[in-house]
């Protein structure tokens, strides 16, 4: 759960789940609604698949990101379990 934790600490990367809230995306799309590098951008990527908060899928010659919304669910109820 760290590693998640870690992942949503970045506004960049809080900023990439909204978009691919929104649909899926390749990292040239979501590349270009930032002023960041392309490598910074895939840095970002990495990070978020590593904590399952995405996933990716090879689609043609691009690599099409989608938001894991599974994961946020089981964050969701162990916060709440806090709560009882």
């Amino acid at each position: 759960m760290n590693t998640l934790f870690k992942a949503l600490n970045d506004e960049t990367r809080r900023q990439i789940l909204e978009l691919l809230k929104e649909k899926d995306m390749n990292a040239g799309e979501i590349a270009a609604k930032f002023t960041i590098s392309k490598p910074s951008i895939s840095h970002h990527l990495d990070i978020l698949k590593r904590a399952d908060l995405i996933t990716s899928e090879k689609k043609g010659q691009f690599i099409a990101y989608t938001l894991n919304t599974t994961i946020l669910e089981d964050v969701i109820n162990w916060i709440l379990t806090l709560k009882k």
